[in-house]
């Protein structure tokens, strides 16, 4: 089969797609840095306008409303059919960090809530990554388990993560229940484009989803040293009460941002300190007009479609809404499915 070039309509940048390959497959291994989250089609991150051309999808995707999908491609599964134009936003703050294979030994972990594992890794060597980047362990039989970075870079080579326990996860129950400090894993990073954009002094909104707090985190931790004063308000959401964990972090942030606001959002349980009902619905009720924001938002890709769709409505620019979308990997998922059709599940 014949490749097919790929041109960026703002920077002329081109690139060739080899068959059977995703649009964002050969943009990264191009080196170009185009932005991308879930990589399976369902949280939008990797949408693109297509000025001209045409493509299939490798396969079904969620993420796009019934009028984007008629002039915009999902690139993770785009595979194109013919030479493409596409206008989209480079991401140049990751366009220059290398992604490698590495090794790091977990030196650290505590329980931070009653499903939540707090890892603490030494990497081995030195790995440039970014504030809300993610990583991924390559398993011994070729899988790989990402999870997001909970902390900002440091000096000393320390990489937190924050795992839920999935039933049906193999891997996150190995990590709350065999394995200890002193194992070491191997790892590829960094990945994801969820960074901070530093071209803005517009107030924030960071909203987070269970353990999307990660991420978000991590990036409050690099605003923190950057920007102090810039006006920042923290929505969490929520199931239980007890799903709230290292609120220590939280008082962390009230207490080294001059301008710092944070507001709990359960879905499931009323509580005297939390909002109930839907993350998103607690934001627009507190900013119903977001045309003088910038949006970061981490979580699963539910919450993150019913999100984006909610806050450009409400005048948010889509240039200024900046998300990461976690899921499942596709084999602990689709275990998770069968388990729920089991008689009892």
């Amino acid at each position: 089969m014949t490749d097919f070039r790929v041109e960026l309509a703002g920077s002329h940048k081109q690139f060739d797609v080899m068959a059977g390959e995703t649009v964002l497959a050969a943009s990264r291994r191009n080196k170009l840095a185009l932005p991308y989250s879930c990589l399976s089609g369902r949280c939008g991150s990797c949408a693109a306008k297509v000025v001209s051309g045409h493509w299939r999808y490798a396969q079904p995707v969620s993420a796009l409303t019934q009028q984007e999908a008629k002039d915009h491609a999902l690139l993770c599964q785009a595979l194109p059919e013919s030479d493409l134009v596409l206008a989209l936003k480079e991401v140049d703050h990751v366009a220059d960090l290398p992604i490698v294979q590495c090794s790091a030994t977990l030196v650290q972990k505590n329980l931070l809530g009653h499903d939540v594992l707090q890892l603490m890794l030494q990497l081995d060597s030195p790995v440039r990554y970014l504030a809300g980047q993610y990583l991924e362990f390559v398993l011994d039989d070729g899988k790989r388990r990402p999870f997001s970075i909970a902390n900002a870079p440091n000096s000393e080579g320390t990489l937190e993560l924050h795992v839920r326990k999935v039933a049906g996860g193999g891997f996150t129950q190995q990590l709350f229940e065999t394995l200890s400090p002193g194992t070491t894993f191997q790892l590829d990073l960094p990945h994801g484009t969820f960074v901070r954009r530093a071209n803005s002094d517009r107030p924030i909104l960071f909203v987070a989803g269970g353990t999307g707090f990660a991420p978000v985190k991590a990036l409050l931790e690099q605003f923190q040293s950057k920007e102090p004063s810039r006006r920042v308000h923290l929505f969490w959401g929520a199931r239980e009460a007890t799903d709230f964990y290292l609120l220590s972090a939280i008082d962390g942030f009230q207490a080294s941002f001059s301008n710092f606001q944070f507001t709990r959002v359960l879905s499931e349980q009323a509580s005297f300190d939390a909002r109930y009902g839907s993350v998103h619905e607690a934001v627009l009720e507190d900013y119903p007009d977001l045309s003088t924001f910038d949006v970061y938002m981490s979580g699963p890709p539910a919450m993150i479609a019913a999100s984006r769709g909610a806050f450009l409505q409400a005048k948010l620019p889509e240039d200024r809404l900046y998300y990461d979308s976690f899921d499942f990997a596709p084999d602990v998922l689709a275990a998770l499915i069968q388990n729920r059709r089991r008689p009892g599940a």
